[in-house]
Parts: structure tokens; sequence; C-alpha cells
């Protein structure tokens, strides 16, 4: 390979190769979190105009944005075009820059995020005890919910379901005797209510998102540097 270094080309493409799959990898779990419509009728019931996949459709776009540089990167490589390094470096630099404004207002934003969660719990509590087809569908879903976490009611535990409780405690019933249960009219029920289930899983992965966050600003970093000694050794020739 005339002019260009074999050890950084190869580094490059493999690289790319890899930032390639991990955008593949996020687009399918996007995808898939966004065709699964369990829990959302739990955040989002009736006409909302607040839709809790946001977040996910802007890792869709995400993913297909790190596929197309992950290409362009591999193309680069192999081909030594300065054109397609120089689109990629920009593509990734800006990406760069994007995530690191998203983190500083997701930190900014971290308390009003939890302060919507607490206020659309607390809205969505009448549902419960109503008979309508929407606060059927929304007990249909928080049922399913509450029966695969273990939790009960949305707040304030079995109490939210109101006078609806004889007719859907199957979903909160509790079958151990630990603390985890309590007893309500009558029957062993989860002692959890679901907010705070939520608000638990929330804290517990907010420190893995936070490595994860480290560690692709790290590897979009080494692609930063990779492609420009590339781009630069090729005008070198």
């Amino acid at each position: 390979m005339a002019g260009v270094s074999g050890c950084i080309k190869y580094s490059m493409f493999i690289f790319n190769f890899l930032f390639w799959l991990c955008g593949i990898l996020i687009l399918g779990a996007a995808i898939w979190i966004r065709v699964n419509k369990d829990g959302e009728e739990i955040l989002n019931p009736g006409n909302s105009v607040t839709s809790p996949y946001i977040s996910v459709n802007i890792l869709i776009a995400v993913g297909s944005i790190v596929m197309i540089l992950g290409f362009l990167g591999c193309c680069g490589a192999v081909r030594e075009s300065r054109c397609l390094l120089l689109l990629f470096f920009i593509g990734l630099l800006l990406i760069l820059l994007l995530q690191v404004a998203a983190g500083v207002l997701g930190a900014t934003f971290r308390s009003d995020s939890e302060r919507i969660l607490n206020e659309t719990f607390y809205e969505n509590i009448k549902l419960l005890s109503e008979t309508d087809e929407e606060a059927q569908a929304f007990q249909e879903a928080l049922a399913t919910f509450q029966e695969k976490f273990k939790c009960c009611g949305l707040v304030n535990g079995a109490a939210d379901w109101g006078k609806n409780f004889q007719q859907n405690f199957k979903s909160c019933e509790c079958t151990s005797s630990s603390d985890s249960c309590v007893v309500y009219e009558g029957k062993n029920v989860y002692k959890q209510p679901c907010i705070s289930f939520v608000k638990e899983t929330v804290a517990k992965h907010f420190l893995i998102v936070i490595g994860i966050a480290f560690g692709l600003v790290f590897i979009e970093v080494l692609g930063l540097v990779f492609s420009m000694v590339l781009y630069c050794q090729i005008g070198s020739k």
C-alpha cells in the first residue's frame, strides 16, 4: 500500500466495521422497543400529545446515522478516499458534539423529567376507578404491567383501583408471605406501587447509561483520530 501505513488503514477499517455493527445493534434495539407496545398506555393513555417513544425515535435516527458513518469510514479506508474520510470525520464530530449537548441537557432537565413522570402517574390514577372504554384499556395495560413487574397501583398502591379493585386484584395478587406483600380489602397484594418500581429502575440504570455514554465518547474520539491520521497520510502521498 503505497504511501499509506497498512496498520492505520486496516485499523481504520476494523474500527468502522465495528462502528457499523454498533449502528445495526442500536437501530435493531430501538425498532424492537418501538414495535413492542407494552406499557405505552400506562405512560401515554388516550390521545395525549406527548409520546413516550420520542427517545426511541431519536435512537432509530442515531442508529441509522451511525450505520451510514460506519459505511463511509470503511469505504474511505479501503479506497483511500480523502473525501469519504472527511465526511466521516465531520459527521462523527457532529454526533460527538450533539451527544455532549444532549448529556448536558439531560443532566439539567433530569428533575423536570421526574416531575413529569409524577404528574403523569397522578393524573392517570382517576382512570383506575372509571369504567369507560379509555379507562378499561388503561386498566388492562396496567394489569399486565403489575403482573409482570410485581407492583400494584400507580402511586398509592392497591387503593388507586378504588371501586374496581375487586375485579382487578388478580394482577396485584402476591402469593408469597414476604415484606413485599400487604393485605388490602382481604386480598394479599404487592405493597410497592408501580411508580416506585419505575423510579428505582431508572435510578438503577442511570449509571449504566452514563458508562455507555462515556464509552461511546471514547470510541468516537478514536474514530476521529484514526480518520484524521489516515486523511493526512493519504494527502502526503
